[in-house]
């Protein structure tokens, strides 16, 4: 007697044989390859249940939906991400404000530098150079909830006058119960141009180069 080839060989051999070029994933194509070479090789006295081939396609149809589902989601982010970050020329003019901790030092005055409190709070604030070295430490006072811009005179913490150039700074915001609140922290400004960094559109805001995904708002100069 001829031994029929059992299930789980035809599939081993249905999938060895397959053309997937990467054999940890099984796309919808593979998986019907795999199951008509299953029911092609089966032994004919010992045939697959209609109950195990019922269940086999029911997985077969839920794998086709996943795929689409999958598609369909990956077209709705590329769509929201367009439609989020447009076409980087158009910013130029306009102002924006973008999810950034930086601020510029500029001729003396100070650009920039935001952030806002959701409830009342004792606001400190510490500003950093471009290499991260601490170079103020600041105590704003007890603040109601608002939108503010960040109260520096532009001197160190040894009374010196900072040059120009490049800061970022971090707020501590704590409530009336001495816990941590937490702050919304962002910079504004108008955009003079848009370059390239590290293969990704950067806006120019000053000397500041802010990527368009973290623009919150663009308004026009003139509001």
């Amino acid at each position: 007697m001829i031994q029929g080839m059992s299930s789980a060989s035809a599939f081993s051999a249905a999938y060895d044989n397959s053309e997937t070029k990467d054999k940890s994933v099984v796309g919808k194509d593979d998986f019907l390859t795999l199951l008509v070479a299953q029911m092609k090789n089966q032994d004919p006295l010992n045939p697959m249940q209609t109950t195990e081939f019922t269940s086999q396609l029911a997985q077969f149809t839920s794998l086709e939906q996943l795929f689409e589902v999958n598609n369909n989601l990956g077209g709705i982010q590329g769509t929201i991400e367009e439609q989020n970050n447009g076409n980087p020329i158009d910013y130029i003019g306009k102002t924006v404000k973008a999810d950034s901790n930086t601020m510029e030092v500029k001729d003396g005055a100070l650009s920039s530098g935001s952030f806002v409190l959701e409830n009342g709070a004792d606001v400190g604030v510490v500003v950093y150079d471009k290499d991260g070295n601490e170079v103020r430490s600041l105590h704003q006072g007890k603040m109601q909830a608002g939108e503010y811009q960040v109260n520096w005179n532009l001197r160190d913490n040894d009374g010196k006058v900072v040059d120009d150039g490049i800061y970022s700074f971090d707020i501590f915001a704590i409530d009336e119960y001495g816990d941590y609140i937490p702050v919304e922290i962002f910079t504004e400004g108008k955009v003079s141009g848009v370059t390239n960094e590290y293969d990704s559109p950067y806006l120019m805001v000053g000397n500041k180069l802010i990527p368009t995904s973290k623009v919150l708002k663009v308004y026009d100069s003139e509001e």
